[in-house]
């Protein structure tokens, strides 16, 4: 049966279970060490968490096509994969918390930002509060995910980006720095522009179709208005504003980028509501989009096997609570 994802905001049961399994795959030995990943240093323990970031990191080290540039296009962003990368992800995250959790039933939980976007300061929004995410700071020292120094329990960044583009070793604290690049985050307008086909200059009837060529990172269409490189920036402002942690390709450091990521993926599930599961470019397009295509499998350190097609309906695994 489905499981449900709900509205962390006002779901306190899901907020708690969340953050409970989070710390537990943080504390969980996968029993990989930074060696396999080609990380410098001596050998150190990754835990299940911390597979992710790894993961995201390599995905967005890797340019489509293999000669290419990750600034253009890479294995998970700048393209049409975007949206199929990311519900893949967290559709494996959502496993391993309910597995941690021994919950089936367990739905991985959203982060509306659009409502918090229309507040006249978003910092002081409820996600920010120590009952949730707790707030910015270098290092966060509030909340679930605060560090203290003394105490080898607490949440600590092990794996980061280094200025030379490559993963290594590190013990912090989280970091967030919002607001930062932006001065809010996206609201309810941005959303609702989003999904807006009408004629110009009331619209954009290109938003009515997935993705077009040469699909890049500013193609036309819904995908790159929702990964934000056209239009009023939704998923990259997200990051941008909060910055620290959430700023680099390391960004699954901070738990509130899977928040982030399953609202973006609301956001897919009302689009394709609207417009019907579809998705471009298929299988026709060159060998140079490999990866990006329909039924390429997505790149993954992981082993797990998907395509884009296989995220198209998804609605036997997960349902949510409301979608716009």
């Amino acid at each position: 049966m489905a499981v449900v994802r709900r509205n962390i905001i006002v779901n306190p049961a899901d907020r708690d279970a969340y953050i409970e399994g989070v710390l537990r795959l943080k504390r969980e030995d996968s029993t990989l060490t930074t060696a396999a990943f080609g990380i410098p240093g001596p050998p150190a323990p990754v835990s299940t968490y911390d597979l992710f970031v790894i993961w995201h990191f390599k995905a967005m080290m890797t340019p489509v096509p293999p000669n290419g540039d990750v600034g253009q296009r890479n294995a998970a962003h700048r393209g049409p994969v975007f949206l199929p990368w990311h519900r893949f992800m967290l559709n494996l995250l959502e496993v391993h918390l309910q597995r941690v959790l021994d919950d089936p039933t367990f739905g991985l939980p959203y982060w509306d930002w659009a409502i918090d976007g229309s507040l006249p300061a978003p910092e002081t929004a409820l996600i920010w509060k120590p009952e949730f995410m707790g707030g910015a700071g270098d290092p966060v020292t509030d909340g679930p995910f605060a560090f203290r120094p003394g105490d080898p329990d607490s949440f600590r960044v092990r794996v980061e980006g280094s200025p030379q583009v490559t993963l290594r070793q590190t013990d912090r604290g989280l970091r967030r720095a919002f607001p930062n690049a932006f001065p809010s985050l996206p609201n309810a307008l941005d959303v609702g522009a989003a999904f807006n086909v009408l004629p110009p200059p009331l619209g954009d009837p290109d938003l009515a179709t997935y993705d077009f060529a040469p699909w890049l990172a500013a193609s036309r269409g819904f995908r790159s208005r929702l990964e934000g490189f056209t239009g009023t920036g939704l998923h990259n402002q997200v990051h941008r504003w909060i910055g620290g942690d959430m700023a680099p390709a390391t960004s699954p450091n901070d738990p509130v980028f899977f928040l982030h990521h399953c609202n973006v993926d609301r956001l897919w599930e009302a689009w394709m509501n609207r417009n019907g599961r579809t998705y471009l470019p298929g299988m026709e397009e060159s060998e140079d989009l490999l990866g990006h295509r329909i039924d390429d499998p997505l790149v993954s350190p992981l082993g797990a096997g998907a395509t884009p097609r296989s995220t198209l309906d998804n609605t036997g695994l997960f349902v949510y609570d409301l979608v716009p």
